[in-house]
């Protein structure tokens, strides 16, 4: 009787362990991305109460123990929200990098991020990155605890300067990860026009032409590239010839900055097989016209005489806006001229032993010697949901079920005790 008492208490310790862990997982029902846990018991020895040589068992358990609290790795609902730089890992695999404010290293299945800035003082008044400059403030990206989120820089943003225009960015090391902190100000240099491509057809009446396309000078000014046709005397025995005058202006015409004369030449069928202008000075960046070659470009014909369009290279020169992330997970500067780049990319990481994490809080973990350090998968690391978060992945109806069963188990050994009790009183009253 004794023995079953100690059975009843190692009972009642376990459940009241599964109630607990239950207790925690209900309260965390609603916390963004919050891994639920699940408890598992074991038997401890069990004990021989006589020696034979039957087939059958004749042992007696001593109750039982809690041999395991394992993560719940099922992926929560997700839900979207209006700030786009709350992520979501599209897999059940993988999880969020973030470094505390001494630099400790913690994983979380919580993307509720968002760009705050700091000075030189950092967050609640402690220096956290080294400043060159005394009241220098960036923007960086951190959790709903202050957390800086880390990945991979593309380390384009010197200076206060986007250089160069990155289009896409790949995960470095993991030992390379970094917070991912950004300029507040942040210039886009102006990249002058090289070249204006004209396509359409001057027709073959003797008629001047004019067309025209806007260009981009290096001082981000949009000037005025004009072409203007005529035919030519005398004209070639087959075919038909233009005399063209070129020329690069500021936008009202105030001044012209350069210009070039050529002869243009195409075939009897209209397509162009020649053509003797030059570049153009645009106040100091060079202009390549090209009229193209046969009918990809310019040509002369009997049909409608229209110039249906010009493209241009180039861009003004820009200030930051903001920052976004895409669903590939990277950190996108937006710019007062249109333009985009990439200037980081959020880290997922991966582990060999996620039951091996160690919980900090419900949805903070960091690794141990049972999880083995974080890693990068080489093929589909993960991808990223953006205006989207990760609930808790604990079902509210199955908890509460458990917790009632659980409950039910632990009333069933405390009145293993108290039977126990009863019948060990019984024994000594029959003695006396």
């Amino acid at each position: 009787m004794i023995q079953s008492i100690f059975a009843g208490i190692s009972g009642i310790k376990s459940f009241q362990t599964g109630i607990d862990v239950l207790a925690n997982n209900i309260a965390n029902v609603n916390t963004v991305g919050f891994r639920g846990s699940t408890t598992e018991f074991s038997n401890l020895f069990e004990q021989q109460i006589a020696s034979s040589s039957s087939t059958t068992s004749r042992q007696v358990g001593l109750g039982s123990q809690v041999s395991a609290i394992s993560l719940d790795l099922q992926s929560g609902e997700f839900y979207q929200t209006e700030n786009v730089t709350d992520l979501a890992i599209t897999s059940a695999d993988g999880w969020f990098g973030v470094t505390g404010l001494k630099g400790d290293s913690f994983y979380t299945r919580a993307g509720n991020f968002h760009f705050d800035t700091y000075s030189k003082d950092g967050l609640k008044g402690q220096p956290f990155l080294p400043y060159d400059e005394p009241n220098k403030a960036d923007i960086r990206l951190t959790n709903a605890d202050g957390f800086l989120v880390t990945g991979t820089l593309a380390n384009n943003t010197a200076n206060g300067v986007l250089n160069p225009v990155v289009g896409s960015l790949d995960l470095s090391t993991v030992a390379a990860q970094e917070p991912l902190v950004f300029p507040n100000e942040l210039s886009y240099l102006v990249e002058p026009t090289t070249q204006a491509d004209f396509l359409g057809n001057l027709g073959v009446e003797n008629v001047p032409i004019s067309v025209s396309a806007q260009v981009i000078s290096p001082q981000s000014e949009r000037n005025n590239l004009r072409l203007l046709f005529t035919q030519s005397t005398p004209q070639p025995a087959s075919g038909i010839s233009w005399d063209v005058v070129a020329t690069t202006q500021t936008a009202d015409g105030s001044t012209v900055y350069d210009t070039q004369t050529g002869v243009v030449t195409f075939g009897e069928s209209g397509g162009l097989i020649s053509s003797t202008l030059g570049t153009l000075d645009n106040n100091g960046a060079p202009i390549t016209v090209n009229l193209g070659s046969g009918f990809t470009g310019l040509s002369s014909n009997a049909g409608p005489s229209v110039v249906s369009s010009s493209t241009t290279d180039g861009t003004l020169a820009g200030e930051l806006t903001g920052y976004t992330i895409n669903r590939n997970g990277e950190v996108i500067a937006d710019f007062t001229n249109g333009r985009q780049s990439v200037v980081g990319k959020v880290a997922i990481y991966h582990f060999q032993n996620d039951q091996g994490l160690e919980a900090v809080t419900g949805n903070l973990f960091r690794t141990s010697d049972n999880s083995g350090k974080a890693i990068f998968y080489s093929q589909d690391n993960g991808s990223v949901l953006t205006g989207t978060l990760e609930n808790s992945n604990v079902a509210l109806d199955t908890a509460l079920t458990q917790l009632i069963i659980m409950q039910r188990s632990y009333d069933a050994a405390a009145k293993t005790i108290s039977t126990a009790d009863q019948l060990l009183q019984n024994a000594l009253q029959m003695d006396a």
